[in-house]
């Protein structure tokens, strides 16, 4: 046990919103029936039908792929998705010095496609709708489609592009405006649009959103629809019941004992993980991310929130290590942790050793021991009372957000091989990997700011850069938030221009931006609120239950 005698910061967390209750999702009550199997299939050979006869040129393919998308069953039809944007890509380039006359609803739904497929469109093609001072036409505010397509496609810009820093100025602008007069459907859509794009939002997330909104669309296609709901149903099912499994893992830890200073965060770990892998092939991959998360929540808590400093120097000593004779080097409360820590490693080095993969393993603990020393650092800055400078504090803090040793985990588990030269690419080279951490990094800086410093707590960007350059709370969220757009710049650069890497490598890094930016004020600690609801949303609320108005 810990000695009581210590006085300790404890965060007084609240406890798990979710308890037991995903121990109610039984295997029975979870089961996919030979029925439900059969029907996907037919309705999916019926869609990729309707995909392969929708003409290549036409406006129809296109709001036809955009629909597929966002109703998140476009993981079934990926090759041919890749090659129908080819092929646009390919028309748009043969045709680009020709004037067409497609409205602007069509041209940005058509940057955003082609872009998001990793094609360089030049965003040049908006100039036709602006004015001789590079401003857009006023005439194009009555044209709501065609502002919310364009605000979408902002979400793609890269640096130096003006002319789309021009666009989310306007289209926000007047979308904000214009939404109060809307009808039903078209307010939704906006109002959704404005709160997160689709680029920055979480598949999982705009999927059982979209499939709300598109029933309520007089045009829907019935059969697209049915489809989008049974595979949302199935999926589901699935997920439900891995978090039964996992729910039943964590039990089995003994964490209210073991771990009391620590968050119960197993389901929010679990939406982590779905959030980065959603598919029926990732079940390995997403259970493996889970208890790495939770490890990541709880050893955050133990350096954040309860032990000492002299504890934590040979703690921080014994992971480096990662052997388990130096179990008796470390207190005795910190060992259950410890353990577990060694566990995810063995089970690792078992798996990929054999598979003749063992560099995973040696990349993952590379990671871990930068991930480790950062979260002393920033103890040793607590201890001495150091405010640093914004730079130096972003180096460790980029690192203490764990988000890079989560990406290297995620290639690991992606069942997929992963060379050395990628390994060093993503850890050296991307502009995705240190892109992704600092949005990770940032947005939890705003969002944890306030309940972090009701107790002693290391000081936050907020407070380095309020102190470097004697800026007040709300200029120092200003100059975060814009480190943050400039990041997604950064990652949307890597989308276009690493073509040596292939896509599987880069969308976690994606991903896991996604996750962090669509946290509310109620942040990862405190999910009794947006969180909640979210995980409601994707793994208890029937999607048949959707109701029309």
């Amino acid at each position: 046990m810990a000695d009581p005698t210590i006085t300790r910061p404890l965060a007084n967390y609240h406890s798990s919103v979710w308890g037991d209750y995903f121990l109610s999702y039984t295997l029975q009550l979870t089961e996919i029936s030979s029925q439900e199997r059969v029907e996907l299939e037919e309705l999916k050979e019926k869609v990729r039908q309707m995909l392969v006869e929708t003409p290549d040129n036409s406006t129809q393919k296109l709001v036809l792929i955009d629909t597929i998308q966002q109703l998140g069953v476009a993981y079934h039809f990926e090759n041919e998705i890749k090659t129908f944007i080819q092929n646009i890509f390919d028309e748009s380039e043969q045709n680009k010095n020709e004037d067409n006359d497609d409205g602007l609803s069509v041209v940005a739904l058509r940057f955003r496609l082609v872009r998001r497929q990793r094609h360089y469109m030049s965003s040049d093609v908006f100039k036709k709708f602006t004015n001789d001072n590079g401003k857009f036409k006023e005439i194009l505010t009555k044209d709501i489609q065609g502002l919310l397509s364009l605000y979408e496609a902002t979400h793609l810009r890269v640096h130096g592009e003006e002319i789309l820093e021009e666009a989310l100025s306007f289209t926000v602008t007047h979308l904000k405006s214009m939404s109060p007069k809307l009808d039903n459907s078209l307010k939704v859509q906006v109002s959704e649009a404005l709160f997160q794009p689709i680029h920055t939002n979480v598949p999982r997330v705009v999927a059982r959103k979209y499939i709300r909104i598109y029933e309520n669309i007089e045009s829907h296609d019935d059969l697209l629809l049915k489809f989008a709901k049974l595979d949302f149903h199935i999926l589901q099912k699935m997920h439900q019941r891995e978090l039964s499994e996992l729910t039943r893992w964590w039990k089995d830890l003994d964490y209210s004992n073991k771990y009391p200073y620590a968050r119960d965060k197993l389901v929010e770990c679990y939406f982590w993980a779905t959030g980065v892998y959603f598919g029926p092939q990732y079940k390995r991959a997403r259970r493996t991310l889970t208890k790495l998360i939770v490890i990541i929540t709880i050893t955050d808590d133990l350096y954040d929130a309860y032990a000492t400093y002299d504890e934590l120097v040979p703690y921080t000593d014994a992971v480096e290590r990662c052997d388990i004779s130096a179990m008796d080097l470390i207190s005795s409360y910190m060992r259950p942790l410890y353990q577990v820590l060694l566990d995810y490693f063995d089970e690792m080095e078992e798996e990929f050793t054999k598979d003749g993969k063992a560099h995973y393993v040696y990349y993952a603990k590379i990671e871990m021991n930068k991930w480790i020393k950062s979260y002393l650092k920033e103890a040793e800055w607590l201890k001495d009372d150091i405010i640093p400078k914004c730079e130096e504090y972003k180096r460790n803090a980029t690192i203490t957000i764990s988000n890079q040793m989560i990406l290297i985990n995620c290639l690991i588990v992606a069942e997929e091989f992963i060379s050395n030269t990628t390994f060093e690419w993503m850890i050296n080279e991307s502009l995705v990997a240190p892109a992704s951490s600092l949005i990770n990094r940032l947005k939890d800086d705003i969002i944890g700011h306030e309940h972090e410093q009701q107790r002693e707590h290391g000081a936050s960007f907020i407070e380095c850069y309020m102190k470097e350059y004697k800026a007040s709370k709300q200029e120092a969220y200003v100059e975060a938030r814009r480190q943050i757009a400039n990041a997604w710049k950064d990652i949307n650069t890597d989308y276009l221009h690493a073509i040596q890497v292939p896509t599987f490598v880069l969308e976690p890094a994606l991903n896991l931006s996604r996750l962090v930016n669509i946290l509310q004020e109620d942040d990862f600690t405190d999910s009794k609120n947006f969180l909640k609801d979210t995980i409601t949303l994707l793994f208890v609320d029937s999607v048949n239950s959707t109701s029309r108005g």
